[in-house]
């Protein structure tokens, strides 16, 4: 009799601790919405080989499609984006874009940050303060004589896409998008780095971003690092490793 009665004592502490562990696990959802925000001289279509990726692996994708009118108005832009989910999301930003999350970043329902070959600028700081410090290889990036900047098509695959096919990279040049140069010294006021976590890509191949101001900006921000062997468009020339990252960063901050 006794020995019954060990055997069911036993056998109903598993079935516990079995519905213990479904139920965390059951709470350990990822965050299933990501915002994908992009950078200088791009839009939103480059994210399309990430954003199927993710979108397979059963995430709900949405694009910001920056004016780059002005810094503000990006970061708004990011916002409306936000704000849209129905619950908690993952906000990534490739290179200025990187600046635009760290701000918008700050919303209740941002989750996490993933930077993608970014700038993760400190309270104060603007891409023109972070470039100085640590200036990238190129010199093709050039300003318009009334206020906006872009790459010189001659340099465009060499410094900012070489690792993409050079017929993509040619029409990426004669389709860029001018941002404003009032974004380029426009400073942060709260990084949201501060208080959410954040991950971030290394594109070690960068010419447009000095990697070495990539590795420094996430040490400072204690951003998850993982270095890739990209140019500057880590999303398109790497997509595969940065939806991994992207993933790592939603079933790292799920609800629990």
């Amino acid at each position: 009799m006794k020995t019954i009665n060990k055997i069911r004592r036993f056998a109903a502490a598993l079935t516990i601790g079995a519905g213990a562990f479904a139920t965390q696990f059951a709470e350990a959802a990822p965050v299933k919405n990501i915002v994908l925000v992009h950078g200088y001289f791009a839009d939103g279509s480059g994210w399309q080989a990430v954003s199927k990726i993710l979108t397979r692996d059963g995430y709900n994708v949405s694009v910001v499609q920056e004016p780059e009118t002005s810094f503000k108005e990006d970061v708004a832009a990011t916002t409306r984006i936000v704000d849209a989910q129905d619950g908690p999301a993952i906000l990534v930003g490739h290179s200025y874009g990187g600046a635009v999350i760290t701000e918008a970043g700050n919303n209740a329902r941002v989750a996490g940050l993933v930077y993608i070959a970014a700038f993760e600028p400190d309270a104060g700081e603007s891409l023109k303060d972070l470039t100085t410090k640590m200036p990238a290889a190129t010199k093709a990036i050039k300003a318009t004589d009334d206020g906006h900047l872009y790459f010189d098509a001659e340099h465009f695959r060499a410094d900012f896409a070489a690792d993409v096919p050079a017929a993509e990279a040619a029409f990426m040049a004669s389709s860029q998008v001018m941002p404003a140069h009032e974004s380029f010294t426009a400073p942060v006021s709260q990084p949201a780095w501060k208080t959410k976590p954040s991950w971030a890509v290394v594109a070690t191949q960068d010419r447009t971003v000095n990697p070495d101001l990539e590795r420094w900006m996430a040490s400072r921000a204690k951003s998850t690092v993982v270095e890739v062997p990209s140019s500057h468009v880590a999303y398109l020339s790497h997509p595969a490793e940065v939806a991994r990252v992207i993933e790592r960063a939603a079933t790292a901050t799920g609800s629990r």
